[in-house]
């Protein structure tokens, strides 16, 4: 149980940092495409990096919050041991 919960951790993280680089993605190309004028090739990249990075944040937040709470948990267990 240990083992997998540490996957899922390991998991969890890489989908945040993803996630979170999508989203720098979209904003740096948001304002680049701003300053030089909006073209379709502009939007396309800040929508799928938008899309991307929720896709995977998303999760990776959720299961972040569940990893830690179990590890909590565990360690409430054996405090009152």
């Amino acid at each position: 149980m240990l083992v997998r919960r540490r996957r899922l951790a390991r998991a969890a993280e890489l989908a945040q940092r993803a996630g979170y680089g999508l989203f720098g993605v979209a904003v740096v190309a948001f304002v680049a495409g701003f300053a030089v004028g909006l073209s379709a090739g502009v939007v396309a990249i800040v929508l799928v990096a938008l899309g991307l990075g929720s896709v995977l944040l998303a999760p990776g937040i959720v299961i972040g919050y569940a990893v830690k709470a179990a590890e909590r948990e565990d360690r409430e267990r054996a405090g009152r041991r």
